[in-house]
Parts: C-alpha cells; sequence; structure tokens
C-alpha cells in the first residue's frame, strides 16, 4: 500500500475528537480515518502536563503501529502539553488543534479582543495566549475555563435553559472585556455552538478549532503529497481504551450517525 493509501489517526482522551473526525471526514471524503478514544483516562483536562505526556506518547504508539500517515492530537489540553515532544519524538506530520484555531482568531478579528474558553488545564497553559500573542502581539487574550460545558456535551444537554444559564454566567465576563471573537477551545464545545452564538450575539464570531484543524490537515496533506489517491472507499474504524458501548453511545451524538464496532485497546 502507497503511503498515501495510509490513514490519518487521531486521538483525544474521550468523545470530543469526534468533532474533529467529522470535519476532517467533511473536507477530505477521500480519506481512511482510526480514531483513538482514551476513555480509560478521561479526562485529560485535569491532568499535569506531565501526565498528559505520557498518555499521549502512548496514544500515538497504538496509532503508529496501525500505520497511520498522520497523526492529529484532537484535544486541546494534549496539543497545549504535548504537541511539541510528539513532533520531535514521532516520524510522522503531527498536527493540532491550538494552531489553527489561534491562526483563524487572528484572522476573523476587527479589534484585536480574542475570547478563549476551554478546559482549565488548557486555559492554565496559555497555549492559545502564546499562539495568538505570537502571530498578533497588539492583540488581546481573555480566557475562561468552562468546565461544566463537557458534561452538558457528552450529555446531550445543549439546548434550553440548564446550558442557557451556564453559558451566560461563564461567557458574562468575556462579553464585559468587549471580544469580537470567541474561539471554542475544547473539542466538545461544537455541540454548544448555537446556545454560546445566542449567549454572546451576533456582534462576536465563533471559532471552531475542529474546523480550523481540518483546513491544516488538507494542506498538509496536500503539502507533503499525502493525499489519498485511490478508488477504494474509506475506512473508519474506532479505538476505546474503556468502555465502547458507551462512547458508542455518546459518541453517536457527536457524530450524528452511528458509531459501530468500536475496538477496545490498551495503552
Amino acid at each position: 500500500m502507497a503511503e498515501s493509501d495510509a490513514a490519518i489517526g487521531i486521538f483525544d482522551s474521550g468523545v470530543g475528537g469526534l468533532t474533529v473526525l467529522a470535519r476532517v471526514a467533511a473536507r477530505l471524503p477521500g480519506e481512511s480515518i482510526i480514531y483513538l478514544g482514551d476513555t480509560a483516562r478521561v479526562p485529560y483536562g485535569t491532568k499535569s502536563g506531565e501526565t498528559v505526556q505520557r498518555y499521549a506518547a502512548g496514544c500515538a504508539g497504538v496509532l503508529l503501529e496501525r500505520g497511520v500517515k498522520m497523526l492529529i492530537v484532537a484535544c486541546n489540553t494534549a496539543s497545549a502539553h504535548a504537541l511539541e515532544t510528539l513532533r520531535h519524538d514521532l516520524d510522522v506530520p503531527v498536527i493540532g488543534v491550538i494552531m489553527p484555531g489561534a491562526r483563524s482568531a487572528v484572522g476573523i478579528s476587527r479589534n484585536g479582543r480574542i475570547g478563549v474558553i476551554g478546559t482549565a488545564s488548557t486555559i492554565a497553559s496559555q497555549a492559545y495566549d502564546d499562539a495568538i500573542s505570537a502571530m498578533a502581539p497588539g492583540a488581546r487574550v481573555f480566557s475562561k475555563p468552562c468546565p461544566l460545558f463537557v458534561p452538558l456535551a457528552e450529555e446531550g444537554w445543549v439546548h434550553g435553559p440548564v446550558p442557557r444559564q451556564v453559558a451566560a454566567t461563564y461567557l458574562e465576563e468575556l462579553l464585559q472585556n468587549g471580544i469580537d471573537t470567541l474561539v471554542l477551545g475544547c473539542t466538545h464545545y461544537p455541540l454548544l455552538k448555537d446556545i454560546i452564538q445566542e449567549t454572546v450575539g451576533p456582534a462576536v464570531s465563533l471559532v471552531d478549532s475542529a474546523e480550523a484543524t481540518s483546513h491544516a490537515v488538507a494542506d498538509t496533506l496536500a503539502g507533503l503529497g499525502l493525499a489519498r489517491d485511490c478508488d477504494a472507499p474509506p475506512e473508519y474504524s474506532f479505538l476505546v481504551t474503556d468502555a465502547p458501548e458507551s462512547f458508542a453511545r455518546v459518541g453517536a451524538r457527536f457524530l450524528g450517525r452511528a458509531i459501530s464496532p468500536v475496538e477496545w485497546v490498551d495503552v
């Protein structure tokens, strides 16, 4: 098999990275994808940077054993803490979700006041702050951890008074700071995109880091001559480190279709 015909590998701590898979599959419908959800150790957002690096290396190893041609770190926390180590240690291109999201935010913002929401670990890492400041030194970044958005997304509570109240509470401070652009800095958050947009209003542009990442993946594959050129239909494989039934049930909400089969693997 030609290298370009190999699958793209994607990993996340759980189901959130399926939003990245969905965007990549929509933009590159001919590409095969192997997705690994590290469900035995979710969430990464409460772990130390050193622990996240260790987990990420294990997930990358599983996917490389399956011959992937590219690795997408579809987790903002892992992108913040482990991306550079993975790029140094691996022989395949490695794409994270932070730099594409930051680049998109800088390109969209009109007043240079950019909000970022994510897990506590992602926000504490200041990875988005650093990326945005490097591209636009005059920009102001206002960050806010929004931990309750993750369970709301996984439980399907994406409409109604409960997520509306949570969003209003989390986002009030960012709106008071005059942001005109808001980065959804967690791969769960696109499921709450409608309620977040309703809360911040039409004057604030939302940046979906999963969508921005799909552009980066397409550009990288094309630039390296790794885009798939094969008449056979693409294949999708789903791996987890625990609770495959739960992953399939919750993951169906993220993909909008049934997920089957789901294979258990040891990392």
